[in-house]
């Protein structure tokens, strides 16, 4: 009987262990079933997205004396210059990616134009509230008040949210930035031209910089090229083991107030391509310079290149310098498709060329940059200065001397 009774619940056992199994079984299988239905693509056949960029940049943005006292509101007691980019704000904002030339530094009272900059904070302010995104500090202005002047700059553009390439806080920080920009790592690095022989020291607008300085820019020679190309390529390596997709070169470069490019910048603009950059945008002459689209050697892709962006907004002006090209300058525009599978594709360039209005308003001098559009009649700086014949030659010559092609 006892046999019986054992041989009993065996079998009972047995048979709910195979209802429990079962069960299981079929859990899993309707999970999967639900995770992957009949005729549903899988990770490895998701189609590759696509996904549109708009990249802009502009050239040179400084804070000459005139342009300092213009901006001071005696009333409050403080600096803005959110006027001088109210018109061309669309157009920064609109752009999925967004850099700047900021050719000054932010050291503190007392502020000073030219030689030696130092500009209040609230050009940082204006430049992040008009939607830029990245700071350019290469340039041979950079150095004006030594190391400290480099730290606070850098300290007050990533206070205004506006994170920096060209300089660096640490001697050991990587010399390059990289953007998330709709999920696309975009890197960008910038480099200025050293002055003198480059038999000894960095030389950076004339002047010899301490080795402690140097350490802390991003600066090139063209006398000694070959070696420095190493570092800049260097540069660009280390961002694309980083992540980096599309890789953005800027240069302060070239002779000022020169409107076509020399063979110095034409040499660097090639082995850039060479080095792997996808795109080239540069300044310092003041003026602009002509577009070119560059093929690189191994690869073959066409690499867009902006030889001068001009002056974004400064003092220089015919009544200053007798030359008017120096108030024009461009909102240079890239726009592409990165592809996860295939990178880059559909690469084109354009450009809004701008004019730099100064008039009399109120009892004091106004700036303002103006986009030479469809719109400049409408254009209500115009208005109040009456120099719409002015901003209509400076979009022909805009035109003539950019010379924007497509692919």
């Amino acid at each position: 009987m006892e046999k019986k009774t054992n041989k009993l619940k065996i079998g009972v056992f047995s048979m709910l262990a195979l209802a429990l199994l079962g069960l299981a079984i079929l859990l899993a299988w309707t999970k999967l079933s639900a995770a992957a239905p009949a005729g549903a693509p899988t990770d490895a056949s998701k189609p590759a997205r696509e996904i549109p960029l708009s990249i802009v940049c502009v050239g040179d943005i400084m804070s000459h004396n005139p342009q300092t006292e213009a901006q001071y509101d005696s009333k409050k007691k403080e600096y803005n210059y959110d006027n001088n980019f109210q018109y061309v704000k669309p157009y920064i904002e609109a752009a999925d990616l967004a850099l700047c030339n900021v050719e000054t530094t932010f050291s503190g009272k007392p502020y000073s134009g030219f030689p030696y900059f130092s500009s209040p904070d609230a050009i940082a302010t204006a430049l992040k509230n008009a939607g830029f995104d990245v700071a350019l500090t290469a340039n041979n202005h950079m150095a004006d008040k030594g190391l400290e002047g480099i730290l606070r700059t850098l300290k007050v553009l990533e206070k205004n949210g506006l994170p920096a390439v060209g300089s660096v806080k640490e001697e050991e920080q990587e010399r390059y930035l990289i953007q998330d920009v709709k999920g696309v790592k975009v890197g960008v690095v910038a480099f200025t031209y050293e002055t003198g022989s480059g038999s000894g020291g960095v030389s950076i607008n004339g002047s010899a910089v301490s080795d402690e300085v140097a350490a802390h820019i991003n600066s090139f020679n063209f006398n000694t090229l070959e070696e420095d190309s190493g570092k800049i390529r260097e540069t660009i390596d280390r961002a694309r083991n980083a992540g980096a997709q599309v890789i953005i070169a800027y240069y302060h470069w070239g002779e000022e107030y020169q409107k076509a490019a020399n063979k110095y910048q034409k040499k660097l603009a090639q082995l850039t391509a060479d080095m792997g950059a996808d795109i080239i945008f540069a300044s310092h002459p003041h003026v602009l310079q002509e577009t070119a689209w560059l093929t690189a050697g191994d690869s073959g892709k066409k690499v867009p290149v902006f030889y001068s962006m001009g002056n974004f907004i400064s003092n220089q002006r015919t009544e200053t310098l007798n030359n008017r090209y120096t108030e024009q300058g461009v909102i240079a525009r890239v726009d592409l498709t990165y592809a996860e599978d295939s990178g880059i594709s559909q690469l084109s360039m354009s450009a809004v060329p701008t004019w730099v209005d100064k008039y009399y308003s109120g009892g004091k001098q106004v700036y303002t940059i103006v986009p030479l559009d469809e719109k400049l009649k409408e254009n209500e700086a115009l208005a109040a200065s009456g120099h719409l014949s002015r901003a209509k030659q400076a979009r022909e010559d805009a035109d003539g001397i950019l010379g924007i092609n497509q692919q």
